[in-house]
């Protein structure tokens, strides 16, 4: 197990609760040259909800995709004002398995989430996502309250 830290995923929602995350992840990025990628995971629209319609879960789908906009923007945003390069990303599917997967296939060395996003207080220590991903990632989480 190498402890050079190359590659850095922010994982972010976009929420409140995920700034102290990605102040941590960019400072960290700084301090050890890393290169970074904010990733927004856009979840699937439910079958309950396209029973609503097409034309309502499409208006769903491009909603999240434009929180994921500025959810990464964020994240690039605090990285320049730190001078430090970031990669916005979105991707889709389950939150928790889709970082996963991510940071195994883009060889990523730390993983850095909250504790909390908006799913709130589902967990008392942790958010589901980010106990999931401590739970199945085999690379290196950094949780951050």
């Amino acid at each position: 197990m190498s402890t050079k830290i190359e590659k850095i995923m922010i994982a972010t929602d976009g929420s409140e609760n995920v700034k102290n995350a990605v102040n941590w992840g960019i400072e960290l990025a700084k301090a050890t040259g890393a290169k970074v990628k904010a990733v927004y995971v856009l979840p699937p629209v439910s079958v309950s909800i396209t029973t609503r319609g097409e034309r309502w879960a499409d208006s769903l789908r491009n909603h999240l995709k434009d929180e994921g906009k500025s959810a990464t923007e964020y994240v690039v945003d605090t990285g320049k004002k730190a001078d430090v390069d970031v990669e916005p990303i979105i991707i889709e599917g389950n939150p928790a398995d889709s970082i996963v997967k991510f940071a195994t296939e883009n060889g990523i060395d730390l993983i850095v989430m909250g504790t909390l996003g908006r799913t709130g207080i589902s967990h008392l220590l942790l958010g589901s996502v980010a106990e999931n991903v401590v739970r199945h990632s085999k690379t290196q989480v950094l949780v951050v309250p």
